[in-house]
């Protein structure tokens, strides 16, 4: 028994370390959506330039993910988190001279080194997490840090909205009526406003970044005889290279969802939905992501996964379309709802993409990672529609993105091995 209560306190401060840093970067990520709006405003941006700042951070991801599993392999998952801490706070600083120059390219190369960093540290979390205890409560412990992160990324609208955004909207029409002496004044208070929580947040990850320095970690041992295949070896399994698109069309999806849910919101010109108040409905997206994912630990002991994800495709894909032919409050709410309908696919794509790899599986989830790049690739389309057609066309490429994601429940899924 005292032995059990010395292991249970070896692992509690580096599991409340590693959930810190999940609930931190799950809410820099989620600050995001609105920093899009505002950064559209202080560098007088189109739909589709200001969609960039996804294409920044996700795209971070999609370079970093594998760089940073050879890394963690050989220097260990304590440097890990402590390099990928520092990447992330430089990024975050980065933000001042970017306010100061506003230059825009300058505030998406800060958005690309932070996130560099944050993929450092997802790559580094999850596994060890899963070591950090006995292999039987692995899956709780994850499920516990998928919440704390969720709860992260729900209050990050909110906070970034009464930070970023006013509470009475400045109207383009406003803008546009200052001289250029005002104008010149204007933007520049508004890239100002990014000054104090991208220097906070950075100063946050530095005193992270110094206590894992100081704090004893229990150094995990990888096990033997589960090296990588090949990457080329992978081609062979049709469903997971099926899997991969799956992860691309579902974070595309969300992240193209949420990007454009306050300048959707604007679009309906309703007098008193602010932009501050349009974020909260990005607040109950994420929030329903977190009462999802709850749930769904129940219902996927219950179905199928396969047939959970049909489901959640359809549901997706109506709601989705409910949101394109009707308007107003009506018209966002059933985009929030998209968040409590897409909540496990994660989870359900990722399953079903490692079926029967055996050894292959650690190639084949490094390769699965490498559909992120669907939050890079998905809002700059749909920014580009916007700019072009209109905003409600935009949200046509989600609704490509659910299609697929119905096809993997049904058929992709299924094993299929080339010889």
């Amino acid at each position: 028994m005292q032995e059990k209560k010395a292991n249970y306190s070896q692992f509690l401060v580096p599991l409340i370390i590693v959930m810190a840093l999940m609930f931190f970067w799950n809410l820099s990520r989620n600050i995001n959506d609105v920093l899009i709006p505002h950064l559209k405003r202080a560098c007088q941006l189109t739909d589709f330039q200001s969609s960039l700042v996804q294409s920044a951070f996700f795209g971070a991801y999609f370079v970093t993910a594998l760089p940073a599993g050879w890394y963690i392999q050989k220097k260990g998952y304590k440097m890990g988190m402590i390099t990928g801490l520092a990447i992330a706070a430089i990024g975050a600083f980065l933000f001042y001279p970017a306010a100061e120059t506003r230059v825009y390219s300058f505030f998406l190369l800060a958005l690309f080194v932070m996130a560099a960093g944050f993929a450092i540290l997802e790559v580094t979390a999850s596994p060890y997490i899963t070591k950090l205890g006995s292999p039987e409560g692995a899956s709780s412990r994850l499920s516990m840090a998928a919440a704390i992160g969720s709860v992260g990324a729900t209050i990050a609208p909110s906070l970034a909205a009464l930070l970023l955004l006013h509470e009475e909207d400045v109207s383009q029409a406003t803008i546009d009526a200052f001289s250029p002496s005002q104008l010149e004044t204007f933007l520049s208070s508004e890239a100002d406003l990014v000054k104090p929580p991208y220097i906070v947040l950075g100063a946050i990850l530095v005193v992270i970044a110094l206590v894992v320095v100081f704090t004893k970690l229990p150094i995990i041992k990888e096990e033997q005889g589960g090296s990588k295949k090949p990457l080329k070896d992978i081609l062979k399994f049709k469903h997971t290279l099926y899997g991969v698109g799956a992860e691309f069309f579902y974070v595309g999806a969300e992240v193209g969802i949420v990007s454009f849910i306050i300048r959707y919101a604007k679009w309906f010109n309703l007098p008193e939905l602010t932009e501050q108040k349009a974020a909260q409905f990005i607040t109950a997206f994420m929030g329903l992501v977190l009462v999802g994912r709850l749930l769904g630990v129940y219902i996927l002991k219950k179905f199928k996964p396969q047939n959970v994800l049909v489901v959640c495709s359809v549901s997706a894909f109506a709601m989705v379309t409910l949101a394109i032919v009707t308007n107003g409050y009506f018209s966002l709410t059933c985009l929030s709802i998209v968040g409590f309908f897409t909540s496990i696919i994660y989870p359900i794509i990722f399953s079903l993409s490692m079926q029967d790899l055996k050894e292959y599986t650690k190639t084949g989830s490094s390769v699965f990672l490498l559909g992120i790049v669907g939050g890079a690739i998905v809002p700059p389309l749909m920014g580009y529609i916007s700019d072009t057609v209109g905003i409600k066309y935009s949200f046509i490429i989600p609704l490509i993105c659910y299609v697929y994601l119905l096809f993997f429940g049904i058929k992709g899924y299924k094993v299929k091995i080339k010889a």
